[in-house]
């Protein structure tokens, strides 16, 4: 099984580059580990404990439930994969089961920052953007998508992102194999993540 993770700030276009390697790709063959999905529970916090939570810390992700996952797939077993919620900050109690094919993508912001997740990684991948695109990008999916209010966007920004981005996002770009950047549309290293996905898939058939 060939396993990339693919990592990059908030807002750089990460699902984006994801997306267009699906679209090139036999999708039948390929999963998409977000970790989005594998924040810890919280449950036994209130709503308004859990809202002020640092979720751009590496500590505010379950990396033991993700490493599991990811070697019980390359063990070729099927995972019961948990579902996140961003309205209540917690996990919503439902799973979706994935079964194991021959390429896995994990990605999240903070995939390369943790060492043992890296060991199973045959390429890591970091998506590079401008830091006023990716603000740009950030207000618009949070107040569109997740009905944020744009001064706690921005608030959120200034205290936890932005900071969190210089200690362990941007550093972890050094863990790259390769560094898309995304500022335009980067065919070319598209098509480069495509064709090594595809002589994967052929050496497993």
């Amino acid at each position: 099984m060939l396993v990339i993770g693919i990592a990059g700030g908030t807002g750089s276009g990460k699902t984006t580059v994801v997306n267009k390697i699906l679209q090139q790709l036999n999708v039948e063959g390929v999963n998409v580990l977000s970790q989005d999905n594998y924040y810890h529970d919280n449950q036994n916090l209130t709503l308004s404990e859990r809202e002020v939570l640092n979720y751009d810390h590496p500590k505010s992700i379950d990396f033991e439930l993700l490493l599991e996952h990811v070697k019980a797939l390359k063990n070729h077993q099927p995972i019961d994969q948990p579902i996140y919620s961003f309205v209540t900050h917690s996990r919503t109690g439902d799973h979706i089961i994935v079964e194991p094919k021959n390429v896995l993508i994990v990605e999240g912001i903070l995939v390369l920052t943790n060492k043992e997740l890296l060991k199973e990684f045959n390429l890591k991948v970091f998506v590079h953007a401008d830091s006023d695109e990716r603000l740009i990008r950030r207000i618009r999916r949070d107040t569109q998508e997740r009905g944020r209010d744009l001064q706690e966007v921005l608030h959120r920004y200034q205290t936890t992102l932005k900071p969190m981005h210089q200690e362990f996002i941007e550093p972890s770009k050094n863990e790259a194999d390769l560094i898309v950047p995304n500022m335009r549309q980067n065919s070319v290293a598209i098509d480069f993540l495509t064709t090594v996905i595809n002589n994967s898939l052929k050496k497993v058939h």
